[in-house]
């Protein structure tokens, strides 16, 4: 990867508890919709990459549903004190990638926070889960909690336009002393997107603009991937 100090800065992938850095060439240039600014850049990974994050998932996931759910809640406890503790960098995350406001950024952690502490339980399994850039941070807390507390684990693709906010919280999961390989995260497109199906995940779920959902639903019924797309 080119870290060169005249561009902008990559964010990578998150495998197993970690940064996980691509040796492909083609990136995408995050830019901040107020300026048109190139601030960040991600790599647009593919199937190998995508294999790595699903590996990493699937090996994890037998000891984190063993754990036991209050475990689990605790877990998420955590990683919600930490978002909690670091609300003003994560709004200025929101902000720098998606262009909303002081007032908006700060209510979008805030649902992130309550989505982490909340008591729903959803299914478990390796699940790929996809967003689009209008809520980046409270769709993925809001998606991806009901399926931890489960017992899942969870290869996350955000979108190339607004990533560093899933990011952040990958990273930050590790400081709440999370099992590596629960939370993963994969950079990139459609191709990426393509290789969690190839894969072999037990599901994928979207969250966001129905049209780009279409698009999605039609990537996993060609993998014969179970889809659900939920509503933004």
């Amino acid at each position: 990867m080119d870290f060169s100090p005249e561009g902008p800065k990559a964010i990578p992938m998150w495998v197993n508890g970690h940064a996980f850095l691509t040796v492909g060439n083609a990136f995408y240039d995050v830019t901040n919709p107020a300026t048109g600014e190139a601030i960040h850049r991600v790599p647009l990974c593919g199937a190998s990459e995508a294999a790595e994050a699903v590996l990493a998932a699937r090996t994890a996931q037998p000891a984190w549903a063993e754990m036991g759910l209050p475990a689990r809640r605790v877990c998420l406890g955590k990683l919600a004190d930490g978002l909690e503790g670091y609300s003003g960098h994560f709004a200025k995350l929101l902000i720098a990638e998606t262009g909303i406001d002081e007032a908006a950024a700060a209510a979008e952690v805030a649902a992130a926070v309550e989505a982490l502490r909340g008591v729903s339980v959803g299914d478990t399994g390796i699940i790929g889960l996809v967003f689009d850039a209008s809520r980046p941070l409270a769709a993925f807390a809001e998606v991806m909690a009901p399926a931890v507390l489960a017992g899942a684990t969870v290869v996350v693709k955000p979108s190339p336009r607004a990533p560093s906010c899933a990011f952040a919280l990958c990273e930050l999961s590790a400081r709440a002393e999370w099992p590596a390989g629960v939370l993963n995260l994969l950079q990139g497109d459609t191709a990426a997107i393509d290789g969690l199906c190839i894969a072999g995940i037990d599901r994928l779920v979207y969250r966001g603009n129905a049209a780009l959902g279409v698009d999605i639903g039609a990537i996993a019924d060609a993998a014969k991937t179970p889809y659900v797309m939920l509503a933004a």
